[in-house]
Protein backbone atom coordinates (compact mmCIF):
# COMPACT_ATOMS: atom_id res chain seq x y z
CA UNK A 1 0.00 0.00 0.00
CA UNK A 2 1.70 3.44 -1.24
CA UNK A 3 1.50 6.16 1.31
CA UNK A 4 -1.45 8.56 0.99
CA UNK A 5 -1.05 11.52 -1.19
CA UNK A 6 -1.46 14.95 0.64
CA UNK A 7 -4.46 15.72 -0.83
CA UNK A 8 -6.31 12.47 0.21
CA UNK A 9 -7.26 11.40 4.31
CA UNK A 10 -5.13 8.54 5.51
CA UNK A 11 -6.43 5.13 6.18
CA UNK A 12 -8.24 4.40 9.44
CA UNK A 13 -6.50 0.98 10.49
CA UNK A 14 -7.76 -0.76 13.61
CA UNK A 15 -4.98 -3.06 15.17
CA UNK A 16 -5.19 -5.60 17.63
CA UNK A 17 -2.96 -6.88 20.32
CA UNK A 18 -5.07 -7.78 23.27
CA UNK A 19 -2.38 -10.31 25.56
CA UNK A 20 0.18 -8.85 27.62
CA UNK A 21 3.05 -6.41 28.18
CA UNK A 22 5.44 -8.18 25.59
CA UNK A 23 3.21 -9.10 23.23
CA UNK A 24 2.43 -5.05 23.21
CA UNK A 25 6.06 -4.46 22.71
CA UNK A 26 6.90 -6.96 19.91
CA UNK A 27 3.93 -4.91 18.37
CA UNK A 28 5.44 -1.21 18.57
CA UNK A 29 8.06 -1.31 15.57
CA UNK A 30 4.88 -2.33 13.51
CA UNK A 31 2.57 0.30 15.28
CA UNK A 32 5.29 3.18 14.98
CA UNK A 33 5.61 2.51 11.41
CA UNK A 34 1.79 2.31 10.63
CA UNK A 35 1.65 5.31 12.48
CA UNK A 36 3.10 7.23 9.14
CA UNK A 37 0.81 5.57 6.50
CA UNK A 38 -2.59 5.69 8.97
CA UNK A 39 -4.46 7.04 11.37
CA UNK A 40 -4.45 4.39 14.22
CA UNK A 41 -6.19 2.85 16.54
CA UNK A 42 -4.96 0.12 19.01
CA UNK A 43 -7.35 -2.39 20.61
CA UNK A 44 -5.70 -3.43 23.61
CA UNK A 45 -5.71 -3.77 27.29
CA UNK A 46 -5.43 -0.85 29.61
CA UNK A 47 -1.88 -1.32 30.24
CA UNK A 48 -0.92 -0.17 26.91
CA UNK A 49 -2.01 3.50 27.48
CA UNK A 50 1.82 4.11 28.94
CA UNK A 51 3.64 2.32 26.20
CA UNK A 52 1.74 4.47 23.65
CA UNK A 53 2.29 7.48 25.72
CA UNK A 54 6.17 6.81 25.58
CA UNK A 55 7.13 5.10 21.89
CA UNK A 56 3.75 6.42 20.01
CA UNK A 57 1.94 9.04 21.00
CA UNK A 58 -0.09 9.45 17.93
CA UNK A 59 -1.55 6.42 18.12
CA UNK A 60 -5.40 5.90 19.83
CA UNK A 61 -6.17 3.45 22.26
CA UNK A 62 -9.62 1.91 22.86
CA UNK A 63 -8.67 0.06 25.82
CA UNK A 64 -10.13 -3.44 26.51
CA UNK A 65 -9.98 -6.37 28.18
CA UNK A 66 -10.90 -9.63 26.42
CA UNK A 67 -12.43 -11.75 28.41
CA UNK A 68 -11.10 -15.09 26.94
CA UNK A 69 -7.42 -13.68 27.34
CA UNK A 70 -8.32 -15.03 31.20
CA UNK A 71 -5.50 -17.49 32.67
CA UNK A 72 -8.77 -19.25 34.11
CA UNK A 73 -12.47 -19.59 33.33
CA UNK A 74 -12.00 -17.57 30.15
CA UNK A 75 -14.88 -19.38 28.34
CA UNK A 76 -17.54 -18.84 30.53
CA UNK A 77 -20.14 -17.25 28.76
CA UNK A 78 -22.37 -16.01 31.35
CA UNK A 79 -19.61 -14.16 33.15
CA UNK A 80 -18.53 -12.24 30.06
CA UNK A 81 -18.81 -8.48 29.92
CA UNK A 82 -21.73 -8.42 27.56
CA UNK A 83 -22.48 -4.48 28.03
CA UNK A 84 -18.82 -3.88 27.86
CA UNK A 85 -18.64 -5.97 24.26
CA UNK A 86 -21.42 -3.95 23.36
CA UNK A 87 -19.91 -0.43 23.96
CA UNK A 88 -16.40 -1.51 22.02
CA UNK A 89 -18.30 -2.61 18.55
CA UNK A 90 -20.47 1.00 18.72
CA UNK A 91 -17.01 2.80 19.43
CA UNK A 92 -14.98 0.74 16.93
CA UNK A 93 -17.93 0.89 13.72
CA UNK A 94 -18.30 4.43 14.33
CA UNK A 95 -14.54 4.80 13.36
CA UNK A 96 -15.32 2.64 10.29
CA UNK A 97 -11.92 1.31 9.60
CA UNK A 98 -10.79 0.77 6.12
CA UNK A 99 -8.35 -1.69 7.26
CA UNK A 100 -8.07 -4.14 10.55
CA UNK A 101 -4.93 -6.51 11.13
CA UNK A 102 -3.81 -8.90 13.62
CA UNK A 103 -0.79 -10.68 13.88
CA UNK A 104 -2.22 -13.81 15.70
CA UNK A 105 -3.36 -16.82 13.91
CA UNK A 106 -6.30 -16.28 16.19
CA UNK A 107 -9.94 -16.49 14.89
CA UNK A 108 -10.82 -14.66 17.78
CA UNK A 109 -9.04 -11.51 16.56
CA UNK A 110 -10.29 -12.17 13.10
CA UNK A 111 -14.04 -12.18 14.24
CA UNK A 112 -13.12 -9.00 16.38
CA UNK A 113 -11.92 -6.79 13.15
CA UNK A 114 -15.33 -8.31 11.45
CA UNK A 115 -17.43 -7.42 14.03
CA UNK A 116 -15.74 -3.89 13.98
CA UNK A 117 -16.33 -3.50 10.68
CA UNK A 118 -13.24 -2.66 9.03
CA UNK A 119 -13.41 -3.61 5.14
CA UNK A 120 -10.07 -4.61 4.48
CA UNK A 121 -8.78 -7.58 7.03
CA UNK A 122 -5.33 -8.76 7.03
CA UNK A 123 -4.36 -12.14 9.00
CA UNK A 124 -3.28 -15.27 9.47
CA UNK A 125 -6.04 -17.55 9.31
CA UNK A 126 -6.52 -20.70 11.68
CA UNK A 127 -9.29 -23.26 12.15
CA UNK A 128 -11.21 -21.79 9.65
CA UNK A 129 -11.08 -18.01 9.91
CA UNK A 130 -10.18 -16.72 6.66
CA UNK A 131 -13.78 -16.77 6.17
CA UNK A 132 -13.51 -13.58 8.10
CA UNK A 133 -10.52 -12.18 6.53
CA UNK A 134 -11.02 -10.51 3.08
CA UNK A 135 -6.79 -11.24 2.60
CA UNK A 136 -5.97 -14.11 4.09
CA UNK A 137 -1.47 -14.32 4.75
CA UNK A 138 0.16 -17.14 4.52
CA UNK A 139 2.43 -17.22 7.97
CA UNK A 140 6.38 -16.64 8.20
CA UNK A 141 8.68 -18.92 7.76
CA UNK A 142 10.01 -17.77 10.94
CA UNK A 143 7.87 -18.37 13.89
CA UNK A 144 8.57 -15.49 15.77
CA UNK A 145 5.66 -13.38 16.79
CA UNK A 146 7.44 -10.62 15.66
CA UNK A 147 7.64 -12.38 12.09
CA UNK A 148 3.97 -12.44 11.96
CA UNK A 149 3.99 -8.02 12.63
CA UNK A 150 6.68 -8.27 9.69
CA UNK A 151 4.42 -9.70 7.02
CA UNK A 152 1.76 -7.75 7.77
CA UNK A 153 4.37 -4.72 7.26
CA UNK A 154 5.56 -6.03 3.96
CA UNK A 155 1.51 -7.39 2.72
CA UNK A 156 0.48 -3.54 3.07
CA UNK A 157 3.84 -2.19 1.39
CA UNK A 158 5.35 -0.52 4.16
CA UNK A 159 8.56 -1.27 5.92
CA UNK A 160 10.33 -1.81 9.57
CA UNK A 161 13.74 -0.89 10.73
CA UNK A 162 16.45 -3.47 10.17
CA UNK A 163 17.86 -5.70 12.99
CA UNK A 164 21.32 -3.93 13.43
CA UNK A 165 24.42 -5.91 13.07
CA UNK A 166 25.99 -8.26 15.73
CA UNK A 167 28.96 -5.57 16.23
CA UNK A 168 31.17 -5.53 19.21
CA UNK A 169 30.46 -2.06 20.64
CA UNK A 170 32.39 0.08 23.12
CA UNK A 171 32.54 -1.06 26.82
CA UNK A 172 30.17 0.31 29.26
CA UNK A 173 30.39 3.28 31.55
CA UNK A 174 28.60 1.55 33.60
CA UNK A 175 27.80 -2.17 35.21
CA UNK A 176 24.42 -1.85 35.87
CA UNK A 177 22.39 -4.86 35.56
CA UNK A 178 18.49 -5.15 36.21
CA UNK A 179 17.03 -8.30 37.44
CA UNK A 180 13.52 -8.74 37.00
CA UNK A 181 12.15 -11.96 39.16
CA UNK A 182 8.66 -11.50 38.02
CA UNK A 183 6.01 -13.35 34.93
CA UNK A 184 2.68 -13.00 34.21
CA UNK A 185 2.20 -17.09 35.02
CA UNK A 186 3.77 -19.14 37.33
CA UNK A 187 4.81 -21.87 35.03
CA UNK A 188 7.62 -19.22 33.99
CA UNK A 189 9.46 -17.97 37.11
CA UNK A 190 12.11 -19.33 38.45
CA UNK A 191 12.73 -19.56 41.99
CA UNK A 192 13.41 -16.08 43.36
CA UNK A 193 16.37 -17.55 45.60
CA UNK A 194 18.34 -18.40 42.53
CA UNK A 195 17.91 -14.98 41.06
CA UNK A 196 18.85 -13.85 44.16
CA UNK A 197 22.15 -16.28 44.17
CA UNK A 198 22.95 -14.82 40.64
CA UNK A 199 22.66 -11.05 41.61
CA UNK A 200 25.09 -12.04 44.63
CA UNK A 201 27.28 -13.34 42.15
CA UNK A 202 27.17 -10.60 39.73
CA UNK A 203 27.61 -8.34 43.11
CA UNK A 204 30.77 -10.06 44.15
CA UNK A 205 32.03 -9.18 39.95
CA UNK A 206 31.45 -5.77 40.54
CA UNK A 207 27.89 -4.99 38.89
CA UNK A 208 25.46 -2.85 40.21
CA UNK A 209 22.40 -4.63 40.42
CA UNK A 210 19.16 -3.56 40.83
CA UNK A 211 16.57 -6.23 41.33
CA UNK A 212 12.39 -5.81 40.47
CA UNK A 213 9.11 -8.01 40.80
CA UNK A 214 5.57 -8.00 40.21
CA UNK A 215 4.94 -5.44 42.86
CA UNK A 216 6.30 -2.53 40.62
CA UNK A 217 2.80 -1.66 38.69
CA UNK A 218 3.92 2.17 37.83
CA UNK A 219 4.54 0.79 34.19
CA UNK A 220 6.66 4.35 33.58
CA UNK A 221 9.00 3.56 36.63
CA UNK A 222 9.55 -0.25 35.39
CA UNK A 223 10.35 1.27 32.10
CA UNK A 224 12.16 3.94 33.75
CA UNK A 225 14.32 1.69 35.55
CA UNK A 226 15.17 -0.75 32.67
CA UNK A 227 15.90 2.62 30.43
CA UNK A 228 18.99 2.71 32.72
CA UNK A 229 20.27 -0.77 32.71
CA UNK A 230 23.29 -2.14 30.64
CA UNK A 231 21.67 -5.46 31.00
CA UNK A 232 18.77 -6.69 31.75
CA UNK A 233 17.90 -10.43 33.26
CA UNK A 234 14.83 -12.26 34.14
CA UNK A 235 12.46 -14.80 33.05
CA UNK A 236 10.09 -15.06 29.71
CA UNK A 237 7.97 -12.44 30.79
CA UNK A 238 6.71 -8.80 29.33
CA UNK A 239 9.57 -6.42 31.14
CA UNK A 240 12.41 -8.54 28.87
CA UNK A 241 10.21 -7.65 25.48
CA UNK A 242 10.01 -3.69 27.15
CA UNK A 243 13.99 -3.96 28.02
CA UNK A 244 14.65 -5.06 24.49
CA UNK A 245 11.89 -2.04 23.10
CA UNK A 246 14.73 0.04 25.06
CA UNK A 247 17.55 -0.56 24.00
CA UNK A 248 19.06 -3.07 26.70
CA UNK A 249 20.37 -6.32 25.92
CA UNK A 250 18.39 -8.81 27.87
CA UNK A 251 18.69 -12.71 28.91
CA UNK A 252 15.83 -14.37 29.49
CA UNK A 253 15.47 -17.81 31.33
CA UNK A 254 12.84 -19.99 29.64
CA UNK A 255 10.87 -22.61 30.47
CA UNK A 256 7.89 -23.85 29.32
CA UNK A 257 7.83 -21.42 26.39
CA UNK A 258 10.50 -21.88 23.40
CA UNK A 259 13.36 -18.81 21.98
CA UNK A 260 12.05 -19.08 18.48
CA UNK A 261 8.63 -18.02 19.26
CA UNK A 262 9.08 -15.10 22.06
CA UNK A 263 12.98 -14.29 22.81
CA UNK A 264 13.31 -10.40 23.20
CA UNK A 265 13.87 -8.53 19.53
CA UNK A 266 16.99 -7.05 20.44
CA UNK A 267 20.36 -7.76 18.19
CA UNK A 268 22.38 -9.10 21.69
CA UNK A 269 19.84 -11.00 23.48
CA UNK A 270 20.95 -14.27 24.69
CA UNK A 271 19.09 -16.90 26.63
CA UNK A 272 19.23 -20.48 28.51
CA UNK A 273 16.47 -22.74 27.68
CA UNK A 274 14.63 -25.38 30.05
CA UNK A 275 14.80 -28.65 30.17
CA UNK A 276 13.84 -30.77 27.54
CA UNK A 277 9.86 -31.91 27.59
CA UNK A 278 7.83 -33.55 25.31
CA UNK A 279 4.94 -30.83 25.70
CA UNK A 280 6.52 -27.64 24.94
CA UNK A 281 5.97 -25.01 24.01
CA UNK A 282 3.23 -25.11 26.98
CA UNK A 283 2.08 -21.22 26.80
CA UNK A 284 0.56 -20.80 30.25
CA UNK A 285 -0.32 -24.26 31.11
CA UNK A 286 1.81 -27.21 32.46
CA UNK A 287 0.44 -31.19 32.40
CA UNK A 288 2.69 -31.78 35.54
CA UNK A 289 2.27 -30.45 39.26
CA UNK A 290 5.12 -27.68 38.39
CA UNK A 291 7.61 -26.98 35.37
CA UNK A 292 10.64 -29.25 35.92
CA UNK A 293 11.89 -27.71 32.43
CA UNK A 294 12.11 -24.24 34.34
CA UNK A 295 13.32 -26.42 38.31
CA UNK A 296 15.60 -28.25 36.24
CA UNK A 297 17.95 -25.12 35.85
CA UNK A 298 20.69 -24.89 38.62
CA UNK A 299 22.00 -22.02 39.67
CA UNK A 300 25.65 -23.21 38.03
CA UNK A 301 23.87 -23.75 34.50
CA UNK A 302 22.21 -20.12 34.11
CA UNK A 303 25.85 -18.47 35.16
CA UNK A 304 27.81 -20.46 32.78
CA UNK A 305 25.91 -18.92 30.33
CA UNK A 306 25.18 -15.76 31.58
CA UNK A 307 29.16 -15.05 32.76
CA UNK A 308 30.23 -15.66 28.61
CA UNK A 309 27.01 -13.21 27.64
CA UNK A 310 28.16 -10.52 30.29
CA UNK A 311 31.30 -10.34 29.08
CA UNK A 312 30.57 -9.26 25.22
CA UNK A 313 30.87 -5.49 27.42
CA UNK A 314 27.33 -3.92 25.83
CA UNK A 315 27.02 -0.14 24.91
CA UNK A 316 26.30 2.04 27.69
CA UNK A 317 22.62 3.00 28.55
CA UNK A 318 23.16 6.84 27.72
CA UNK A 319 24.42 6.19 24.15
CA UNK A 320 21.30 4.59 24.00
CA UNK A 321 18.40 6.29 22.15
CA UNK A 322 14.86 5.48 24.22
CA UNK A 323 13.33 3.57 20.69
CA UNK A 324 16.18 2.13 19.10
CA UNK A 325 16.26 1.63 15.25
CA UNK A 326 17.30 -1.96 15.62
CA UNK A 327 14.01 -3.46 17.19
CA UNK A 328 11.70 -4.93 14.52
Amino acid sequence: MAKPSQDSAPPRLLVTELWGLGDLALALPFLRSAATHARVTLLAKPHAAPLLARFAPEIELVPFTAPWTAFRGKYRLHRWPWRELLRVQRALRARHFDLGVSARPDPRDHALLAWAGARRRLGFPRAGSSLLLTQPLPRPALPHRAEHWRALTTALGWSLPSLAPRSSPLAPTTRRVVIHTGAGHPVRLWPVERFAEIAARLRATGWDVVMLDDSLHDLDQLMNALAGADRFIGNDSGPGHLAALLGVPTFTIFGPQLPELFAPQHPQAAWIEGAPCPYKPCFDACRFAEPHCLLKLEVDAVWIKLAAWLGQNPAPAAARRDMPTQTG
